[in-house]
């Protein structure tokens, strides 16, 4: 869920707002004078923002997508299994 409140509002209730969007998930639009100004989501959401625009972690994706539509991937059970098997070895 979304909400926009002005910023003077979140100031004076920032505890409960940072408690719904940590533990409801919730995004917050600030605004000041009625226009948008900045967003609040949650850190862990964030961090995954922050490591999505990463040039490297975007080409490993990439090579990730196009892995799967050539049909380069297994069930993560056989993956499982096959480190489980070179755990026991080590």
């Amino acid at each position: 869920m979304v909400t926009t409140i002005p910023i003077t509002k979140a100031r004076i209730n920032l505890g409960g707002i940072i408690r719904k969007i940590r533990l409801d998930k919730e995004y917050v639009i600030l605004e000041k004078d009625g226009y948008p100004v900045a967003g609040i989501m949650d850190i862990d959401e964030f961090e995954d923002y922050l490591e999505l625009r990463n040039p490297r972690i975007q080409k490993d994706v990439k090579k990730s997508a196009d892995d799967y539509r050539k049909g380069k991937f297994r069930p993560a059970r056989e993956l499982l299994k096959e480190l489980k098997a070179k755990a026991k070895h080590v």
